[in-house]
């Protein structure tokens, strides 16, 4: 099912796709040049309700790995992103926002750090690998740069835990929230994170060996059966509601770390260096001029999003929605935008003008909503 693309080789399939074709997927769209299913259930709310009480299987093989190997491979990752990263371990997953010279968002992938020399940087919709090249040309650095063969499958839902620990033994469960471990499977090692994009828990499994694709895809979905498996896909309802953010929707190059709420996550004191500094660090002395917020808009179930809506307070225009959608467990619509500063304070009271003209009343909330 193509949903309107045109396949070409242009737009990658990934191990799993055939599977996910075959369960039923209903549409597609496209990152990193590589395909992600976009919708499976009969409707996005059933696909809510399922995501927070049982398990579903995703293909995000779309998160593309960047490898970094070297003798210069950790100094090359902190050049490129503001969080201190000289504290992770081996076994950690590190969330780093990427920046360019004048502090806009690059990416913000998971770094994974497999060794003191090696590091994989699990990429949002933008090439990573590309910059980190360019970056290592220019700085003159001993590191070897690549997409490895790595195809991330996902396995969210509250039972994933129990499913995975079924398949692959009790010590699944002794993995740390943004930490990972190893697996058997199929005579081969295999990475299994605990992470992923959604608030309702899971784990995300690395498969390195695009051919395994197919075994690992049925090995997880014969087992899941008893767990009310179903296919899935990140869930915009859950995603809003949660306050996790995507890269080309919430945020771009046009924006920086501490307005998108990243402030913890970068060094400003200048105890290291990265590219950029000095860019976010006179952001962080004059202040932000808008910040990300949670927006709860009355009305009937907003259209689709698929160009921003402004965000009014009386006349003035203070931000607009970059994501929007009807919340059925909240019984109200949701949304996220950037808004400008002395109206971001939580409860201030906005309308929004969605694409079908309606003028809907609203207010600014705090993420994650309940």
């Amino acid at each position: 099912m193509t949903d309107g693309l045109h396949m070409s080789r242009r737009i990658r399939r990934t191990p799993y796709t055939s599977k996910v074709e075959q369960a039923g997927v209903r549409g597609f769209s496209v990152v990193n040049h590589t395909l992600l299913p976009k919708a499976f259930q009969p409707s996005v709310e059933e696909d809510y309700w399922h995501l927070r009480e049982h398990v579903q299987l995703w293909d995000v093989a779309c998160q593309r790995q960047v490898q970094i190997q070297g003798p210069d491979a950790a100094k090359l990752v902190q050049w490129m992103t503001p969080r201190d990263i000289n504290q992770a371990l081996v076994g950690d997953c590190f969330y780093v926002p990427i920046i360019d010279a004048d502090a806009g968002l690059i990416n913000d992938p998971v770094m994974l750090k497999l060794a003191e020399d090696k590091f994989w940087l699990s990429i949002a919709d933008s090439d990573v690998l590309l910059y980190a090249m360019g970056l290592a040309l220019g700085r003159d650095m001993d590191v070897q740069i690549c997409e490895p063969d790595v195809s991330p499958l996902a396995i969210q839902g509250p039972k994933a835990e129990a499913l995975l620990a079924k398949l692959f033994g009790e010590q699944v469960r002794d993995i740390g929230f943004f930490k990972f471990g190893w697996i058997k499977f199929k005579g081969t090692h295999q990475l299994i994170a605990r992470s992923g994009f959604s608030r309702q828990g899971g784990f995300e499994i690395y498969l390195e060996g695009g051919h395994l694709g197919a075994d690992l895809w049925d090995f997880i979905w014969h087992a899941g059966q008893t767990f009310n498996i179903t296919p899935g896909c990140p869930n915009l309802i859950e995603r809003i509601e949660g306050g996790l953010f995507s890269y080309g929707n919430e945020m771009s190059r046009e924006n920086n770390p501490l307005e998108i709420g990243l402030g913890k996550f970068c060094s400003l004191d200048g105890s290291i260096d990265y590219i950029g500094r000095q860019a976010l660090e006179k952001i962080a002395r004059d202040g932000v001029a808008r910040k990300i917020r949670g927006i709860m808009f009355d009305g009937e179930a907003c259209p689709t999003c698929s160009i921003p809506w402004p965000v009014m307070v009386g006349q003035q225009q203070v931000g607009q929605i970059t994501s929007g959608i009807w919340s059925p467990r909240l019984k109200a619509n949701v949304g996220q935008s950037l808004i400008e500063r002395g109206f971001w304070e939580f409860g201030q009271e906005v309308v929004v003008v969605t694409a079908d003209g309606q003028h809907r009343q609203g207010k600014i909330v705090k993420m994650p909503m309940s």
